[in-house]
């Protein structure tokens, strides 16, 4: 055991250790939730994780996401972020895609090889191809919802997709996956708090994203921390069972 996980062995043990530094973790989107849900689960112990990211710092991603500052703005996420995962764990093993993934890349990608993978993206379409995906390689998939327009922290919950309520963006989910016939299977972070619509601002719709939500500094972390607690927790239960 490496000196700075002497915490975390107190509480995951030995083996919980061991089982986390044998498993491979795909994270997507890299943003206000993914970035935390990467450092969640790196400081976890987590051994191998690939990142998934096309996009560079940009200044309005200040006041909540990890790699965001005033230094890094222009650089890209997965530089910044991968940087800063290796920093925590040198040891860790870690594959950077540098990339917005498309339906064929999003195929190609997932695989097996993955114990668990964290849907950490923002836009509807390629966040249905990713869900898709997982699917049909039958590999586990937590998904995070929208974080966008809202306020409280205790409205924040993980169910299946098909108990997931108020969200927008899941019924936008459900909706799409409806058509593909999955309607349940998927772990969703979500809030049950409506959003504050008075806060929707319109894009280009570039990147798949026609519009969004004014976001605090602490929901989009949030959400990141819940889908990296679903991840540990479910690596550590299956090495129990």
């Amino acid at each position: 055991m490496a000196v700075w996980q002497e915490r975390a062995e107190l509480i995951f043990k030995k083996e919980g250790l061991e089982t986390l530094k044998n498993s491979h973790v795909l994270i997507v989107g890299l943003g206000g939730v993914g970035s935390f849900a990467a450092e969640f689960i790196t400081r976890a112990g987590v051994g191998k994780i690939t990142i998934v990211d096309g996009d560079t710092v940009d200044i309005t991603n200040i006041n909540r996401q990890l790699p965001a500052l005033h230094s890094t703005v222009g650089q890209h996420k997965i530089d910044v972020v991968g940087d800063r995962l290796m920093d925590i764990n040198p040891e860790l093993e870690l594959i950077r895609i540098n990339e917005f993934l498309s339906p064929e890349r999003t195929l190609e990608i997932v695989s097996k090889e993955y114990d668990y993978i964290m849907d950490c993206i923002d836009s509807v379409t390629p966040k249905i191809n990713l869900i898709i995906a997982a699917k049909r390689k039958k590999v586990k998939i937590v998904s995070c919802m929208g974080a966008g327009g809202k306020m409280l922290v205790s409205k924040v919950v993980v169910k299946d997709i098909s108990k997931t309520i108020v969200c927008p963006l899941a019924k936008q989910i459900r909706k799409r996956l409806k058509k593909e016939k999955i309607s349940k299977g998927i772990k969703a972070v979500f809030s049950t708090e409506e959003a504050d619509e008075t806060s929707l601002k319109l894009t280009d719709g570039k990147n798949y994203k026609k519009s969004f939500f004014g976001t605090n500094s602490y929901m989009p972390a949030l959400f990141g921390l819940y889908a990296a607690e679903t991840v540990i927790h479910y690596l550590l239960k299956k090495e129990n069972n």
